[in-house]
């Protein structure tokens, strides 16, 4: 390359307007490297394609299938990291079946960490149900990784870290003229401060957290100055609105902070870039940033393999992010006619790695524990009484009614508040409750009742049920009396996991009023009023009543914000899973018949108004005595669409 002299440039000043692009264009072009980074992200030990609760392969979940992804995309970059966001040793059988019938001893590693080491990850960050087993167990776990684990904001009580807060990691890359060079890639890992309340029983005394935001504000200064790239592991999700300490949603925040070039997100089981976070201030849900910082979140279950290429310049001051892309890709696809079609095999390896413990898992979860008379489904669990809460209560009941009568609250009123766990939504149209009439197996339990959490009780007044209701009812879009279009019931972003039907109480629902509550548990509308009706044994509920409310640690700790939950309400510690509750139930009973009680219904609306709701296929054998309701066809997702007569 020719460089102007000295002399040369004086003696081209008068033509400088001219003379400078030539100059410029005589510049040796910067170095320019592509970064590949790869997540993956709640995988909730979901390594093989397999359904356990149905006893059926599954397309639609695996990390082997998204092993294959990984090997595709590694294809296409060179310079390729993988990542893990979090959420990694529970929520499927299999989990359940290493932490409480197999164990897991010093020097044992768990089926998903044998699985996820051979697939070279660089680093993973902590998710919140990593701690559901306790402490001692995830020890066991991080211990048998080959790839550490970051996480900023998790300090133990004597002050120290949990793991450690940030890593560099130093790798050799190559650029796009061929050239080598020593990148060092900077990571720091985020797990939602919540979780002291949500496992309250593994962490008291033991851990605590930090707000997301204040710990990045705390180790990003050093981190960036000791990285060319730093990365976000961001178990957390993405919300709009203010920003506040605490937030359990706090990636669109994060990326206010200086320092971060990428931002790996998860927890709230859906895909960004997406239509999900579309309108929300900062969020470009089409490109795939979060105040202009790239960010993927990969699905649930491995249903994803989260991508960002980061184009890199390297300057006199450092490597920059020219340019990037993000994408979320799927390991299948569903047909106009509702089939799953997989676009990839599972991967032979990852199969390996798991197979004992997955052939152990199956044995488990077909244990018989009983027999049921009737079908115990979740198709209408959001309109109408459900046997598979109802089952969930009726356990609840009573196991707590002698639980009570022990700690001198047997005078109280017992109630029992359970949720519908598996109602479609991010899940899909097959991700129902669906349990046919006779014997009954560990894995059907396991189906009704997903979560390993522990059975607690509440104490609560009349006035804080109310209320609890309320925030339970936020489930459901404001139906427009006056309005003839289509309005969709069924609020999506709200979980039903946070639909809480109390039982022992008598109560309607009336939609037409507005959410009183909005989906972080703040009151939004304070006239507003949809719980009518609320009595007990037939007479009005007093503000000042008091009641005893069995439900889980989740719930009690003040997972979801409901009102009269908040961790200071707790009078019963019970030592018991509520799942396994639900199985020494029906091993007490023998024979079982879930009936809803119908002790909840919606209220009435205008007849003219078009009220829809969204169900899997096989709900229309099901359908509740007394809902009206017709078949308006079948969504793009595969569910089946229902116009809900006026309720009454």
């Amino acid at each position: 390359m020719t460089f102007l002299s000295r002399r040369a440039l004086l003696m081209a000043g008068a033509a400088l307007p001219l003379a400078a692009p030539a100059a410029l264009r005589a510049q040796p072009a910067a170095p320019r490297l592509r970064l590949r980074l790869l997540e993956t992200t709640d995988l909730h030990v979901n390594v093989y394609p397999y359904d356990y609760y149905r006893d059926r392969t599954d397309d639609t979940v695996g990390l082997a299938k998204t092993a294959s992804l990984i090997a595709a995309a590694r294809a296409e970059a060179p310079n390729t990291l993988l990542f893990d966001n979090g959420d990694v040793i529970q929520g499927s059988p299999l989990g359940d079946y290493m932490a409480y019938s197999h164990g897991l001893k010093p020097g044992q590693m768990h089926p998903i960490v044998a699985a996820m080491n051979g697939l070279d990850y660089l680093c993973g960050t902590l998710g919140n149900h990593e701690f559901n087993y306790g402490l001692d167990y995830l020890g066991v776990s991080l211990a048998g990784q080959n790839f550490p684990s970051v996480c900023a904001n998790a300090v133990k009580a004597d002050g120290t870290p949990l793991v450690a807060p940030t890593r560099v990691f130093t790798r050799e890359m190559v650029d796009e003229a061929g050239a080598k060079h020593s990148l060092r890639i900077g990571v720091i890992g985020f797990v939602p401060p919540q979780i002291v309340q949500w496992d309250q029983a593994n962490l008291s005394g033991k851990l605590t957290t930090t707000d997301i935001v204040e710990a990045a504000r705390k180790y990003l200064p050093e981190l960036r100055a000791q990285s060319d790239v730093v990365v976000a592991l961001c178990h957390s999700g993405i919300a709009g609105g203010d920003a506040k300490a605490g937030v359990e949603n706090a990636a669109l925040f994060l990326a206010e902070v200086p320092g971060i070039d990428a931002i790996l997100t998860g927890h709230q089981h859906l895909v960004f870039p997406g239509s999900d976070f579309a309108n929300i201030a900062g969020v470009d849900a089409k490109r795939g940033t979060l105040h202009g910082v790239p960010a993927v979140m990969a699905g649930f279950w491995g249903s994803h393999l989260g991508v960002i290429d980061l184009s890199l310049e390297k300057h006199a001051e450092g490597w920059k992010v020219a340019n990037f892309a993000v994408e979320a890709r799927p390991i299948y696809e569903r047909t106009a006619d509702r089939k799953i079609v997989p676009k990839v095999e599972a991967a032979a390896g990852v199969l390996a790695a798991a197979r004992t413990e997955h052939e152990a898992t199956l044995a488990y979860v077909r244990q018989p524990v009983g027999e049921t008379r009737g079908s115990i489904n979740s198709y209408w669990a959001l309109v109408a009484d459900d046997p598979s809460v109802q089952i969930v209560s009726n356990a609840q009941t009573w196991y707590v009614a002698q639980l009570a009568k022990t700690a001198g609250l047997g005078d109280l009123p017992l109630l029992s508040a359970a949720a519908p766990f598996k109602a479609g939504g991010r899940g899909g149209p097959d991700y129902f409750t669906d349990v046919k009439p006779g014997p009954i197996a560990i894995k059907d339990v396991a189906d009704i009742y997903l979560y390993p959490n522990t059975l607690r009780v509440v104490k609560v007044t009349g006035a804080q049920l109310r209320e609890w209701l309320e925030r339970s009812a936020g489930l459901f879009n404001r139906i427009d009396p006056a309005s003839t279009a289509e309005q969709p019931l069924i609020d999506t972003r709200f979980p039903s996991y946070n639909f809480d039907v109390i039982d022992g109480v008598t109560y309607r629902i009336d939609v037409t009023q507005a959410q009183r509550y909005d989906n972080d548990g703040k009151v939004v509308a304070p006239d507003a009023h949809r719980i009518v009706g609320l009595s007990y044994k037939g007479q009005p509920v007093g503000e000042a009543q008091e009641f005893l409310v069995a439900t889980n640690n989740y719930r009690a700790g003040g997972g979801g914000n409901f009102p009269g939950a908040d961790g200071k309400t707790i009078v019963i510690e019970a030592p018991d899973l509520n799942r396994d509750v639900v199985v020494r139930y029906i091993v007490e009973q023998k024979v079982i018949d879930p009936a809803a009680d119908g002790n909840w219904s919606l209220a009435p609306w205008p007849a003219g108004a078009v009220v829809s709701y969204v169900t899997g296929p096989g709900a229309g054998a099901f359908r509740p005595a007394g809902l009206a309701a017709t078949e308006m066809g079948h969504t793009p997702e595969g569910f089946t669409k229902y116009r809900l007569g006026h309720a009454g």
